[in-house]
């Protein structure tokens, strides 16, 4: 079956159960303006898609800041502080990781978080984004006391409040094959996985209250991904059984209550 059909048969099914599928997209290593920012931007504003930009503090440039002003569907999230990798050579990418004192790792954190809030006030939700999608468990659990009220990696949740007042949402379709020269996963990779997650929300084997998650990352794009992008938020808004919502909404009513 094609691919698109899958999807809207799924979608349907949603439909046929009186129930809507909520997704969001989150879009990783924003730092400055360029090409791509403002093509991601295009394609959401001109489909009424919001999108989570994760940013990188320590390395956020004045122009990223000039560029969201004229995006207002866009919401900021906090991507680690400086997305550097600490693990030793032969490891995996870490920068949340073990590899350094946990006390120094929410410092920064903490910095991040108050650079970003006071450049975009209620644009931004205190939601961290570890870089690699990799955090320690015994950072996780300080991020509360830091002010954060929300967590995003990659995959489905274990649970939706992993610490009190505190909500984790992920993504679940990456478009990028990172270990295949970045190149796009295809579309019909990409439906099947996006599907596959929606199916299992509706069936109950994920957390049915769990948003649907499109990781992106505009600046590794390539031209099918960019097409299936485009073409996804267009099919989408028009199934009257499939909704976009911003990351105040995923993350919560607290985070919602604190931006209005």
């Amino acid at each position: 079956m094609h691919g698109w059909q899958r999807l809207e048969d799924e979608l349907d099914a949603w439909r046929g159960a009186g129930r809507r599928a909520d997704l969001w997209c989150r879009d990783d290593d924003a730092c400055r303006d360029s090409s791509a920012l403002g093509r991601l931007l295009e394609i959401a504003n001109g489909a009424h898609v919001p999108v989570a930009l994760a940013v990188i503090p320590a390395l956020m440039e004045e122009t990223l800041a000039d560029r969201l002003a004229d995006a207002p569907l866009a919401t900021i999230v906090q991507h680690g502080y400086a997305h550097k990798n600490h693990a030793p050579p032969g490891a995996r990418n870490w920068e949340l990781g073990a590899h350094r004192p946990v006390g120094e790792v929410i410092a920064e954190l903490e910095e991040g978080r108050s650079v970003l809030a006071q450049r975009f006030g209620g644009r931004f939700a205190p939601v961290l984004v570890p870089p690699w999608n990799r955090i320690d468990p015994e950072v996780a659990a300080r991020l509360p006391a830091a002010g954060f009220e929300g967590l995003s990696t990659f995959g489905t949740r274990e649970t939706s409040h992993p610490f009190q007042d505190f909500v984790q949402c992920n993504t679940h379709v990456d478009l990028i094959a990172w270990r295949r020269g970045r190149a796009f996963i295809g579309t019909e990779a990409a439906i099947e996985r996006l599907v596959a997650h929606l199916k299992a929300r509706r069936e109950g084997s994920a957390d049915a209250t769990e948003p649907s998650g499109i990781l992106t990352h505009h600046l590794d794009l390539d031209a099918g991904a960019w097409e299936f992008l485009a073409e996804l938020f267009a099919r989408t808004r028009e199934h009257d059984a499939a909704a976009w919502i911003d990351a105040h909404t995923a993350f919560d009513a607290v985070i919602s209550a604190r931006s209005a």
